[in-house]
């Protein structure tokens, strides 16, 4: 209650008069606040549960993916590395390897400078073509009567003059062509150390090289010139050639050491020679499973928790839920309490106990992973069965969480629900605020006025007392 005082008909207040007053007809308006403030809390509250429940639909998937996944496992990692695809058939097989994919290295003839000007700097078009060399002999790294067959990608072309013709010059335009040729400078610590050494990007025999070239003085075609079926005025250091190797005894050659389908759905990734066969296993990614299978354990527990302790009760708001008494949250305990209980169908399997996953007293859920490899390793279909199947755990999970996270769902619909009232209240805040304002300026002008008021009255009294005291008779005189 606003407390009036004013000393001998002193002066009012006003400010603190009128503060006080607003503070009592701003009560329906702090209430207000103090609602919107709880709706905020829950459109909080259920974004974690969103992302929770995200989380848990994600890993639900990953779990169903997982299953379908084969690791390939070499027996010797120094002699290649391998993936498995959805196709690949589980099974061992024995691989030799007798050669591996490279790509064609030519080195150009020394230079005294890597930095001196080749030629007089008139315009030369040098063209790259890559393509197959094939018979003839080759002696010191020249070819004699061999033949050059394009492989039709196509030709590229640089022009070297007054402004690149150097070696780095050269080196540099080769390059930011990105034509399928790289160029280095190698030192061989010779008289004329500075060599061009250019290497085709691509491995295989298809992507040897050849270089022609057109204009200039002639300076750059006698350095870069090459026609494994005519003039060659670079020398090969390495030639062009395919991976060789057999699988199961199968002959394969890849222009690439990455090879697909030599084993299906299985890319290899070969490094050295086979001394002795090698082996490759393909089997079931149990570890994968497995990692899956935690991540499954580890959403749902962390979605329930929070379903748990943001519905609780209490004995007043610091120990109950932001959610406590939410119809929704009781929806989706309900609906997943639901989908465990329910068993899936189809096969040996009906339970996620029997795969090593089971419910505990607070109902959480625990991985035994012992007992998941056992359910993989002695029926892997059923163990599928269970988890991906139209009826399996996984699959109505993820469902479910899909269903719940749409728009329109539960949670969108609990959201707008929320937001709507807190749309509604502070549209009511904004129709009292009003009144407020107008109710303060109301009050001060009031009061103002009655202090005007009791100063008058004020500079009333001083005059009558003072006029009193001047009548004859009177105490003064």
């Amino acid at each position: 209650m606003a407390t009036i005082s004013a000393s001998s008909m002193g002066a009012l207040d006003v400010p603190s008069l009128v503060s006080q007053l607003m503070a009592v007809e701003r009560r329906p308006i702090d209430k207000l606040d103090a609602k919107i403030a709880s709706y905020e809390t829950k459109i909080s509250s259920f974004g974690t549960i969103s992302g929770l429940v995200s989380g848990f639909q994600t890993a639900s998937k990953n779990l169903n993916t997982s299953l379908q996944k084969l690791a390939a496992t070499p027996s010797d990692a120094s002699v290649l590395s391998a993936t498995a695809g959805s196709t690949a058939v589980p099974g061992t097989y024995v691989l030799n390897v007798s050669r591996l994919a490279q790509s064609q290295n030519l080195i150009a003839a020394g230079q005294t400078s890597s930095t001196a000007a080749i030629g007089d700097g008139t315009a030369t078009t040098v063209t790259f073509d890559l393509g197959a060399i094939s018979g003839g002999t080759l002696t010191n790294g020249v070819y004699s009567g061999a033949a050059f067959t394009s492989n039709g990608s196509g030709t590229a072309s640089i022009t070297i003059d007054g402004t690149n013709n150097t070696l780095e010059g050269i080196r540099d335009a080769i390059n930011t062509a990105a034509m399928g040729v790289t160029a280095t400078i190698v030192n061989d610590g010779s008289g004329t150390p500075y060599r061009l050494a250019l290497t085709s990007s691509s491995t295989g025999v298809s992507n040897s090289i050849k270089i022609t070239t057109s204009g200039g003085d002639g300076s750059i075609g006698s350095l870069l010139g090459y026609d494994p079926a005519g003039t060659q005025n670079l020398t090969q250091t390495l030639a062009a050639q395919n991976a060789s190797l057999t699988v199961n005894g199968i002959a394969i050659t890849s222009a690439s050491n990455t090879v697909s389908e030599a084993v299906q759905g299985v890319t290899l990734t070969l490094k050295s020679i086979t001394a002795t066969p090698a082996s490759l296993t393909v089997a079931r990614d149990t570890t994968a499973i497995n990692t899956a299978a935690a991540s499954f354990v580890d959403a749902y527990n962390a979605l329930g928790s929070q379903l748990k302790s943001r519905s609780a009760y209490g004995s007043d708001a610091k120990t109950a839920g932001a959610l406590a008494g939410d119809g929704t949250l009781r929806f989706m305990q309900d609906q997943l309490r639901g989908i465990f209980m329910t068993p899936a169908s189809g096969g040996t399997l009906t339970s996620l106990a029997q795969a090593g996953i089971s419910i505990q007293k607070d109902g959480a859920l625990l991985l035994d992973s012992s007992k998941l490899n056992s359910a993989i390793s002695a029926n892997f279909s059923d163990a599928a069965n269970l988890f991906s199947s139209s009826t399996g755990y996984a699959t109505r999970l993820e469902e479910w969480a899909k269903s719940t996270l749409a728009s329109g769902g539960l949670i969108d619909t609990r959201i707008q629900s929320l937001n709507q009232h807190v749309k509604n209240y502070n549209g009511e805040i904004d129709r009292l605020e009003n009144r407020m304002s107008a109710l303060q300026k109301k009050l001060t002008a009031e009061y103002t006025n009655l202090n005007l008021l009791l100063n008058n009255m004020n500079s009333t009294s001083a005059f009558l007392t003072q006029q009193l005291g001047n009548l004859p008779g009177s105490s003064n005189n």
